[in-house]
């Protein structure tokens, strides 16, 4: 048996270049533009991570213990510092 999915016309006002970003993903995807709008969607709306994750995102989102040496506003220091520990 096939169920059928009800789908309604919407219309949206979307920043111009938000669109152009979104055509140049659906068109990388080979797929239209509405599939590629709404695959997205879908996995917003539907993705729901499972506890081990939510609790990592919690513990990473409120981690106090990181020293101010160990933060770094460029990637390049970053590197830096992580060559010079090797």
């Amino acid at each position: 048996m096939r169920t059928s999915i009800v789908r309604r016309p919407t219309s949206f006002r979307l920043r111009a270049d938000l669109l152009e970003g979104l055509k140049r993903n659906a068109a990388r995807a080979n797929i239209s533009l509405n599939n590629y709008v709404e695959s997205v969607l879908l996995d917003i709306v539907y993705h729901e991570p499972n506890e081990e994750t939510k609790a990592a995102i919690e513990e990473a989102m409120n981690r106090k213990e990181y020293p101010p040496e160990e933060l770094y506003d460029d990637v390049d220091e970053m590197f830096k510092a992580l060559d010079a520990e090797v």
